[in-house]
């Protein structure tokens, strides 16, 4: 298949600089380049957020970056961008005219407006993966929510049109029908995993701490206040024989102008937990997997997450996950098998859920294998890549697709 994917705001470039890189830029990525691995042919639209960058960049064999001018070519938060979406669109239309792809798969709401626009000139078949949804947003951040007016009534209007809908967990799929959006034409593909990349320590996790050294806690993600890092914080104070080490976002040299860590630091003084709180800064993606291997548990404790890659980076470490029962950790987490849930914003019951699988090394052990197992058989991303290409196989074989030629 020719495979047009639109990530108006995440260009897979960018994981490999990783400063701005996040779970859709990884998602789209690794996506691509599996299906390029299966034979297929990928093209990735994204906006031009450079001057400098060419046309068209070669990923790996078989996919291709291409740069759309649409509004400034420079850096713009991406919810700044709906004015450019028309001119975004604008561009596919004369792309696809020229070259039709087989399907296109849009990320992001604003990647399916464009993507919808240019697929009613073009007739090409339009496959929706929203990464995250502003009704879920606004419920939880409320006025702190910088989404444009409408977002939500426009993203019920994409998941009624595009021709099938890729929701990345189940969570989803109910927030969808809430919006309208027929159960019919959606489908949970998950997030994936590199398996080989993220791999278990040749010694499991839950053997005996060397003498002397705490147990070590580690929350990985963007430092922004729903990833609920302060809540993990003041849990420490029930754990006096833990640390909790923070990785993510800006190198450490920069740590002391960011925002969020200043307010981390802040909420670990008052919990009296500061000399055992550790600010690690950005790690890159080459050293996670040894930093996830070196700790006892990993600690994803969000307000709401839509899917959430680092449950799955842990899993495949062989690292239980103590995390909150929200979004797509209710599907990555497998409670009391490969790590334990607990309602969001409690740190009394994330406590406790940690104390328990501190003081049972055995436990651990058996959590670590048991999520390993499962990341490899239903999240490796071969699996999924496997899976979104017999979504679009399911749309070629119910549509007429007429050749478009050049214009």
């Amino acid at each position: 298949m020719r495979i047009a994917m639109v990530s108006e705001h995440a260009s897979p470039l960018a994981v490999l600089g990783g400063v701005d890189a996040g779970g859709q830029n990884v998602h789209v990525a690794a996506l691509a380049s599996e299906l390029a691995a299966s034979g297929h042919t990928v093209d990735v639209y994204t906006r031009r957020d450079d001057p400098g960058m060419p046309a068209a960049v070669p990923l790996c064999p078989g996919v291709t970056v291409r740069h759309v001018d649409a509004g400034p070519p420079m850096a713009v938060p991406k919810d700044d961008l709906l004015p450019y979406m028309a001119r975004f669109g604008d561009e596919l239309t004369v792309a696809w005219s020229r070259r039709r792809p087989d399907v296109v798969h849009a990320h992001f709401w604003m990647s399916g407006l464009a993507a919808l626009q240019a697929a009613a000139v073009t007739g090409v078949p339009v496959v929706q993966t929203f990464h995250a949804l502003g009704s879920v947003k606004r419920r939880h951040q409320g006025a702190k929510d910088t989404s444009p007016a409408g977002r939500v009534i426009t993203e019920a209007t994409i998941g009624r049109r595009a021709d099938a809908v890729v929701a990345t967990c189940s969570d989803e799929v109910t927030e969808l029908a809430r919006l309208g959006v027929p159960t019919g034409h959606v489908r949970v593909v998950p997030c994936g995993v590199d398996v080989d990349h993220f791999s278990p320590a040749v010694a499991p996790a839950g053997v005996p701490r060397p003498a002397g050294r705490p147990h070590r806690l580690l929350c990985v993600g963007r430092l922004v206040e729903r990833k609920g890092v302060d809540t993990a914080i003041v849990a420490l104070r029930d754990l006096p024989d833990a640390e909790l080490w923070v990785a993510g976002g800006p190198d450490v040299a920069e740590l002391s102008a960011d925002t969020e860590a200043s307010r981390l630091a802040d909420v670990a003084r008052r919990a009296g937990v500061g000399d055992r709180v550790r600010l690690l800064g950005r790690v890159g993606h080459d050293a996670l997997p040894a930093l996830l291997r070196d700790v006892d548990l990993v600690v994803v404790p969000p307000w709401y997450e839509p899917f959430g890659i680092v449950p799955l980076e842990a899993a495949a470490c062989g690292v239980p996950v103590v995390g909150t029962a929200v979004g797509g950790l209710l599907d990555t987490v497998e409670d009391g098998r490969t790590g334990v849930l607990v309602p969001p914003r409690d740190p009394a019951a994330l406590a406790r859920a940690l104390r328990e699988l501190l003081d049972d090394p055995a436990r651990r052990v058996a959590y670590g294998r048991t999520a390993r197992r499962r990341a490899v058989a239903r999240y490796a991303w071969d699996r999924v890549a496997a899976a979104t290409a017999d979504v679009y196989a399911s749309l070629l074989g119910t549509l007429v697709l007429p050749e478009v030629t050049a214009v």
